[in-house]
């Protein structure tokens, strides 16, 4: 029953999770925009949050069992905003970085075509720092600066747009039938493979013994530390070489745009990261990445998964509003945590099909090993007895 494949109880519960998944923000608020753009000072940023939205509640999709016992599949992007988790409203506003106007520069290092960027960017009156609602953050706004560039591109901004309507994928999971201990492991993501967890302690969950997982520090290690991550250091500069820790770099994955991710309050970098920024406070219980794995099944029934998202900004000469910086800012936008646990009735279910089974089977085991302790005592006792009587 614990396989993926059609006529499962796992199969079931697998295809569409009977628990809640949520999405909480946390938007980094800039509190010193006129002084970061003119005097190049520290940025100072105020977080606040969390604005929670429902995910993952749609049932994945393009289901094909492969030949070497793995099962791959799409999960639909959907977004649900839950107000009575969240501290205000998505119309709240927030002063952060001009998403369109920092990476422009980046994407066209062209001198030419920077000074022609300039030119929209002061007739659409465009600057380093916009004020933006959550809603337009997240999942979209028209920029009134590309609106301008005499090119057919998609002028429509956001931290993940485009995202409803959008699937993420292909997963490809193990579905137990060679082998029950690799059950629901993903081997690949997009064919690559995925990022890695180490093994932290046992929890108890819901009265059901689960081993939690952690994300460890050496997966945003520089390659000095952790050569694995060598592929994440495009940006020399950012990196001092590629001797600092705690962010990576994945614009390959954004269409060359400057998208670094680290954990929340760059939690585990260099202090040569968030040297720049004001307002953070990393902390290892509230920042960290988890997940609490039922040891029998596979089966993930609590997780948290936590990430910042960071935009590099760079002096540009040939545009005027990031003409006056003297350094260059990996500045954090916000920072999310997804988060699921099994719920109360699944938790019950789990407990009376799976984990109160292998109690009771460690009961009989108990049993068993006692009489067959006692039997043999008894049989030596009486061996020694009729040994001895025959001995007289």
């Amino acid at each position: 029953e614990c396989v993926i494949e059609d006529g499962t109880i796992a199969y079931k519960n697998w295809v569409k999770t009977g628990t809640e998944v949520y999405r909480q923000f946390w938007i980094f608020d800039v509190q010193n925009p006129e002084e970061v753009m003119i005097n190049s000072t520290k940025l100072k940023v105020k977080q606040r949050g969390p604005y929670t939205y429902r995910v993952r509640y749609l049932a994945k999709e393009n289901l094909t069992q492969n030949s070497d016992n793995t099962i791959s599949f799409v999960q639909p992007n959907g977004a649900i905003f839950e107000r009575r988790l969240s501290v205000g409203t998505e119309n709240d506003s927030f002063t952060v970085l001009n998403l369109a106007v920092a990476a422009a520069p980046i994407l066209y290092p062209n001198s030419f075509v920077q000074m022609v960027l300039n030119s929209f960017i002061k007739k659409s009156h465009s600057s380093m720092f916009q004020v933006r609602t959550l809603k337009e953050l997240l999942w979209g706004y028209k920029d009134p600066f590309l609106s301008l560039v005499p090119y057919p591109i998609d002028t429509t901004v956001g931290v993940f747009y485009p995202y409803n309507n959008t699937v993420d994928g292909v997963y490809k999971v193990y579905n137990g039938k060679d082998d029950i201990s690799k059950v629901a492991i993903i081997d690949t993501y997009k064919d690559k493979k995925s990022i890695y967890a180490e093994f932290e302690h046992e929890v108890n969950l819901k009265g059901i013994p689960v081993y939690r997982f952690v994300l460890p520090s050496k997966a945003f290690a520089s390659p000095t530390v952790n050569p694995d991550n060598d592929c994440f250091c495009t940006e020399k500069i950012i990196s001092k070489n590629c001797t600092s820790a705690g962010v990576l770099d994945i614009s390959t994955c954004k269409d060359r745009k400057p998208v670094y991710i680290s954990l929340p309050h760059f939690l585990h970098a260099s202090p040569d990261v968030p040297e720049p920024i004001e307002g953070l406070n990393p902390n290892e219980e509230e920042h960290r990445t988890y997940l609490d794995v039922e040891p029998i099944t596979g089966f993930t029934l609590q997780f948290a998964k936590r990430l910042q998202v960071n935009i590099l900004v760079k002096p540009v000469k040939k545009i005027d509003t990031l003409s006056k910086l003297k350094r260059n800012y990996l500045i954090p936008i916000l920072w999310l945590n997804e988060t699921g646990t099994i719920g109360d009735e699944k938790a019950e279910m789990f407990r009376k099909q799976v984990t109160g089974k292998i109690s009771l089977l460690g009961l009989v085991e108990m049993v068993l090993l006692t009489v067959g302790i006692v039997t043999f005592v008894a049989s030596m006792i009486a061996y020694c007895v009729c040994r001895s009587k025959k001995v007289k």
